[in-house]
């Protein structure tokens, strides 16, 4: 059974800085691609970052590009998201997702088969 348990949501002022992780049991991160979305209310889930099963590959959205960062500790079976320069704009539900998709990174939620439960990330102007 594959569980992801995302935490490290909260408050925080804009331009703080929040590490989201996400745990993972009954896959192994360093076999799968894995990513972060996130869902603002009243808006669709949106894609934020991703990482290939390898490790060798990220991609963000332009949104996030160059203040999110999307890594992992495969010893740890664990994948984070660190977020510094956070903005209002932040302020979402933040989901991690697993992928099988090896051939490429994809930002496609419905390529993404397994969800966390999601963590509450506010920032506050």
């Amino acid at each position: 059974q594959v569980q992801l348990v995302e935490s490290g949501g909260g408050l925080v002022q804009a331009g703080g800085s929040l590490r989201l992780s996400c745990a993972a049991s009954g896959l192994t991160v360093s076999s799968y691609g894995m990513g972060w979305f996130r869902q603002a209310p009243g808006k669709e889930r949106e894609f934020v970052a991703t990482i290939n099963w390898s490790g060798a590959a990220t991609y963000y959205a332009d949104s996030v590009k160059g203040r999110f960062t999307i890594f992992r500790i495969t010893a740890k079976n664990t994948v984070y998201l660190q977020m510094n320069s956070l903005a209002p704009e932040d302020t979402a539900v933040y989901y991690c997702a697993s992928t099988p998709r090896r051939m490429y990174v994809t930002t496609s939620t419905s390529d993404y088969d397994y969800w966390g439960q999601g963590t509450q990330v506010t920032v506050s102007s």
